[in-house]
């Protein structure tokens, strides 16, 4: 490996699930010697992207913290969908979940948690496949035509005896996200979970990010749901200079082309 390569190994041996660890699990994660990566824990953490605490074990550290928040996919997007899924938080009192797609992936860069919603496993930072969550499948379905293909010809990683792992009903289910404008991943990534999802799009109509809320499969109320995530989405894209299509015709939710979109796609 080049310098910068065992330097990203460094960095790269954190994660959810070891968010913190001694510079022997650092030289273990990183398939670095101890001798190496104790230098290389060095310099990152003379920088501030470490932090060293008082047992000498290693989490990230705020400095590599500021330098993420200047990616334009997270914090800034954030800070202008906030207030839409902060409505939209008080509207439902259910877990509101915000993402981008990097490759493959949806990262959710925002969540917000209902103090007596169903209990999920979202974090912000936390990755999962586009296939199996409502975020993801509004993304992967506005994605072009080269991801999708490589997308359904790859194997899809289950997680419950629901999740979506056909090539061929995850391409009629994306085709119904891309006509009813809105998904449904129904007990995808654990058995108790429901969430709707909305594409959210910027500048010129390409869509950036996605928005959903997450409710109890039990007894959820989709149609109910639907024209809150939808109004939530749009807001959202209006503020980050997305117009809508003057001649195309809206609900009373403020969707475009409500003769199109009775039903919402179900996963």
């Amino acid at each position: 490996m080049t310098a910068p390569d065992r330097l990203l190994a460094v960095l790269a041996s954190f994660d959810h699930a070891h968010p913190a660890l001694t510079l022997t699990g650092i030289s273990h994660r990183a398939g670095l010697t101890l001798t190496t990566a104790h230098r290389l824990v060095g310099v990152l953490t003379d920088w501030g992207a470490l932090e060293r605490d008082g047992t000498g074990t290693y989490h990230i550290g705020l400095r590599l913290w500021e330098t993420a928040a200047l990616a334009p996919r997270g914090l800034g997007l954030r800070q202008v969908a906030m207030p839409y899924l902060e409505d939209l938080y008080e509207a439902t009192h259910e877990n509101v979940q915000f993402a981008v797609r990097d490759g493959t992936e949806v990262v959710y860069i925002e969540w917000l948690s209902g103090r007596s919603a169903v209990g999920v496993r979202t974090r912000v930072g936390a990755r999962w496949p586009l296939h199996a969550t409502g975020v993801g499948l509004a993304l992967l379905a506005h994605g072009d035509r080269a991801l999708q293909e490589t997308y359904t010809t790859r194997p899809l990683v289950s997680f419950t005896p629901h999740t979506l792992i056909d090539p061929a009903q995850l391409r009629r289910v994306l085709a119904e996200v891309r006509r009813a404008g809105c998904a449904v991943s129904s007990r995808q990534i654990t058995e108790d979970a429901l969430s709707v999802a909305a594409p959210v799009r910027g500048p010129g109509g390409p869509v950036v990010a996605a928005v959903s809320v997450v409710v109890p499969e039990r007894g959820a109320q989709v149609p109910a749901l639907v024209p809150a995530v939808r109004l939530a989405a749009r807001g959202i894209s209006r503020a980050l200079g997305w117009q809508p299509d003057p001649a195309a015709r809206t609900d009373p939710a403020g969707h475009e082309d409500s003769a199109d979109h009775e039903d919402v796609a179900s996963a």
